[in-house]
């Protein structure tokens, strides 16, 4: 079976709904590794997480298949705590990163690139893996390597309120990468403003610069919208179905992105990959946390 190696940083999460109790649950890159679990691929997971989460990390993961966890460290001390609160009259979400974990050590994923035919890479807090190392594991890679902006468009900030902020050098980042992810928030960070949502004219120069940098594809995410994917000669708009519920949409585009490099992995095109990504993402917002996005993995797989 082919082989994914996902890079990431687990997260304890506070999460406040504006009609809803607040409660606390695990997450970042574990939403990409629960989907990859539930689906059935196998998956070399890297991350660093705080010895205090080692308890619940633990006792959450073990049952989870195909998970290989030789490349996750726990660290001293309560590892990366995120609040986060929802609220309908905001864009985006309010996020505030409590505390954080060192970025991470990439000898380990360095050692098994060889072995991986395509690397997941997402940004959870920002600070996960330092430039330099980046740079090294995209050039020593001989596989394809899809790439989550996410919180690199935040601010690098501990304890407070993280604003969104430009991203200039973003190019220097992306270049060597096969497939590029980023919401239209995320997009307007890379293109120079922060303070709004990337116009269609600005999605559409940004495809071109990913594009002209090498990137094989992009994909834009709009929450219910969709996403729209583009290649060097087509651009499409793939729509999301109607949400059967909206509960919690923590974690929907982790679970695109992890459902869609499946089924890159099963030999299906970026479009068709797209269209996954976009069906389990959206079933995802139905239900909340990572028991019910594994839970929800597997009745997908049963399916097929």
């Amino acid at each position: 079976m082919p082989r994914c190696g996902l890079i990431g940083t687990i997260t304890s999460d506070s999460i406040v709904q504006e009609d809803g109790p607040p409660h606390e649950t695990l997450g970042g890159v574990l939403y990409q590794a629960a989907a990859f679990s539930g689906l059935g691929q196998k998956t070399a997971l890297f991350s660093h997480c705080g010895e205090a989460l080692r308890p619940a990390v633990e006792t959450l993961i073990a049952d989870w298949p195909g998970l290989d966890r030789k490349g996750l460290v726990f660290v001293p001390g309560p590892g990366n705590r995120v609040r986060l609160r929802y609220s309908k009259k905001a864009r985006e979400r309010e996020e505030v990163l409590e505390s954080v974990v060192p970025a991470l050590d990439p000898g380990p994923l360095l050692e098994a690139l060889p072995s991986l035919d395509i690397l997941l890479m997402v940004f959870n807090s920002g600070l996960d893996v330092a430039f330099c190392d980046w740079r090294l594991i995209v050039e020593r890679s001989s596989c394809l390597v899809w790439f989550d902006v996410h919180s690199l468009a935040l601010e690098p900030r501990v304890g407070v309120h993280r604003d969104y902020r430009a991203v200039p050098d973003w190019p220097e980042w992306v270049k060597g990468v096969a497939c590029l992810q980023a919401n239209r928030q995320e997009v307007g960070c890379l293109m120079g403003h922060p303070e709004r949502w990337a116009t269609d004219a600005e999605i559409r120069e940004f495809i071109d610069q990913a594009l002209g940098l090498g990137v094989r594809a992009v994909f834009v995410t709009k929450g219910k919208d969709g996403v729209l994917v583009a290649v060097r000669n087509e651009t499409r708009p793939i729509p999301a179905p109607a949400a059967s519920a909206v509960v919690d949409a923590t974690g929907c585009g982790d679970v695109f992105a992890a459902a869609a490099v499946e089924a890159l992995l099963r030999g299906r095109s970026v479009f068709q990959a797209a269209e996954a990504g976009v069906a389990l993402a959206t079933a995802a917002v139905a239900v909340s946390g990572l028991c019910e996005t594994f839970l929800l993995a597997s009745r997908d797989t049963i399916q097929k």
